[in-house]
């Protein structure tokens, strides 16, 4: 997650430029009416004198404010930027205004080295996962050639190939989910039950999922069809002010596998058919939303959404 800017009092950033232009406009006007109704006082050497150290101070102090206000801010944001998020950033800013283009700054590059991350650690985890169903295509492709292979075998080994090539397909097909997942969407909200009404769950409270429909889709398909597969007869979902949470009664996750369950290519089902992708993916689009996905103590499996 993004490091969050501290929000202190500034003035905002047209006062600070709409006071600099102020103080050019009407510092010349103050030395002219002095002249016109004081001038005499102390003389016109004196007068000038201290009209220009006045000049000299004002200017030394809007200069400072807009240094410090607007100049080091911008600089900042630019050396962060350089550094693809490496450099240190300014836990806050001058103006209200930076403090916004701080954060969206900050937050933007975490979202881009997450993504990054998460191709790199795919890229590598899917090159590992090919390998076992290449080796076996190749070799059952060895063994057809064997003019003495029975037509058991024969069929065994072009089984063994159908089975081989539907886990590629699955490997890419989660490849294909997981970069769809990364992708900005607009935001949107949708309504619960609405989301939940072709399957059959419960909805202990109903309301306004702050998620878009396409998301919410997603979500509900992945989690629904976990639970399912791993043999609960009930699904549980409860919207929180701040948060979904979505339970069910069936065996749970044990403490060994609870760590992992969000980590790519992590599956209890491979030889069902399982790719270790769905939480992934899941998580990685309520992230590209605000929003993130932890497993919590319950029984059974129980996953809380925040908002």
């Amino acid at each position: 997650m993004s490091r969050r800017v501290i929000r202190k009092w500034r003035p905002p950033l047209a006062f600070v430029l709409g006071g600099t232009l102020a103080a050019v406009f009407f510092l010349p006007l103050v030395g002219i009416g002095y002249f016109r109704v004081a001038g005499g006082v102390l003389g016109w050497a004196e007068t000038s004198w201290m009209i220009g150290w006045m000049a000299f101070v004002a200017t030394g102090v809007l200069g400072y404010l807009l240094w410090r206000l607007v100049l080091q801010p911008v600089r900042a944001l630019t050396t962060y930027a350089q550094s693809e998020g490496e450099a240190q950033v300014p836990a806050h800013f001058g103006t209200p205004e930076f403090s916004d283009l701080g954060q969206a700054v900050i937050g933007m590059t975490s979202v881009l080295r997450g993504r990054e991350a998460v191709l790199r650690s795919y890229a590598d985890h899917v090159t590992h996962e090919l390998k076992s169903p290449l080796t076996a295509i190749r070799g059952a492709a060895e063994l057809l050639g064997d003019p003495g292979l029975s037509d058991a075998d024969r069929a065994k080994m072009l089984g063994n190939i159908g089975d081989a090539v539907a886990r590629m397909e699955a490997l890419l097909d989660s490849q294909r989910a997981l970069a769809r997942a990364q992708e900005p969407m607009p935001p949107g909200d949708c309504v619960l039950s609405e989301v939940l009404a072709g399957y059959d769950v419960v909805v202990a409270r109903d309301g306004t999922v702050p998620l878009p429909r396409d998301v919410m889709d997603l979500v509900t398909a992945h989690l629904v069809g976990n639970a399912r597969a791993h043999g609960a007869g009930v699904v549980t979902f409860t919207l929180h002010d701040d948060g979904l949470v979505v339970s069910d009664n069936g065996p749970g996750i044990s403490d060994g596998n609870r760590d992992r369950v969000f980590d790519p290519f992590f599956t209890t089902r491979r030889e069902s058919g399982g790719t270790g992708m769905g939480l992934p993916i899941v998580r990685r689009m309520l992230q590209a939303q605000g929003a993130d996905i932890t497993l919590i103590p319950g029984p059974g499996a129980v996953f809380e959404i925040r908002f």
